[in-house]
């Protein structure tokens, strides 16, 4: 065999390598049908309801309690909702508990959830962990009574004593969400920033904070839903009719509603309105945050 022929034999494999065109893997997803149809039916346990409460509130009081759609579409339900509850002064009051209790709740659960994941080697870190995760498995209605007494012993029986009870009660949640990001993070990047001179607050709101985006994003979303949509803490916490928010406004005018029920939807769908608004643009971070957190 000569050297040309020993040379050819590579330039032809080069040259068959570079005209074969690369195999394109098909992968064929099977729909499954009955897990299909079982999300299907499913669903109707919130679709039902949902136009149950849209049609009400465009229908006339004799013609609420039906499926049926209305014969005459009463809009001014709405108009008369507003006034009756007092819409715009209820939305402000749930809008600066809401914004209030989200910055404080970022401000921090944030930084209790880093000094915890960066101390889990510790017995008290360890201790705080599994504290504030017991938090999520007492019911509220254990605690309601003893939370209404000591907020109105401390004079916190308004916005203020509100918006710290979102921030405290919800930090177990938050930090189950968090904890498993900030573990993820390369604790090389701090090593580094400490042998520059950084404190450990530089630090955490430097480069810990803002790599924690999609998980504020989503603790955000959830306190927001939570702050704007809860009954029951306002019902115990506020004494005062002038801070009350749109859900116990909606209860106090309850007695107005027992025979106006579309008028009672109306103001239900104008409350839910907002956040359903926000939630529709913000659930990929609310489902994508979460799976960052469950998992290290």
């Amino acid at each position: 065999m000569t050297s040309a022929t020993v040379a050819t034999k590579p330039a032809a494999a080069q040259s068959g390598q570079s005209q074969a065109k690369p195999e394109k893997i098909r992968k064929d997803h099977s729909i499954n049908w009955w897990l299909t149809a079982a999300v299907a039916v499913l669903s109707l346990t919130v679709l039902v309801p949902l136009y149950f409460a849209v049609v009400t509130a465009l229908k006339t009081p004799g013609e609420a309690g039906t499926f049926s759609l209305p014969t005459t579409w009463e809009w001014h339900n709405f108009a008369d909702a507003w006034n009756k509850v007092n819409y715009p002064k209820a939305a402000l009051n749930s809008a600066i508990i809401t914004v209030c209790a989200v910055v404080l709740t970022l401000l921090t659960n944030t930084f209790v959830a880093y000094a915890v994941a960066r101390n889990m080697d510790k017995r008290f870190f360890r201790f705080l962990y599994y504290f504030f995760l017991a938090m999520m498995f007492v019911p509220f209605t254990v605690v309601m009574l003893p939370i209404a007494k000591e907020m109105g012993t401390l004079h916190l029986d308004n916005q203020l004593g509100l918006i710290v009870l979102y921030t405290i009660l919800g930090i177990g949640t938050n930090l189950f969400i968090a904890i498993g990001f900030i573990r993820s993070i390369p604790i090389s990047l701090e090593e580094a920033a400490r042998i520059d001179g950084a404190s450990t607050w530089r630090i955490f709101w430097t480069i810990i904070f803002p790599l924690m985006g999609p998980i504020n994003a989503t603790i955000a979303i959830l306190t927001a839903l939570w702050a704007w949509n809860d009954f029951l803490l306002p019902l115990i916490t506020l004494t005062d009719q002038s801070n009350q928010t749109i859900p116990l406004a909606q209860y106090v005018f309850q007695s107005q509603f027992t025979s106006n029920y579309p008028m009672a939807f109306a103001s239900y769908l104008m409350a839910m309105a907002p956040v359903l608004i926000v939630y529709i643009f913000a659930q990929k971070w609310v489902v994508g945050g979460v799976m960052r957190g469950a998992v290290k």
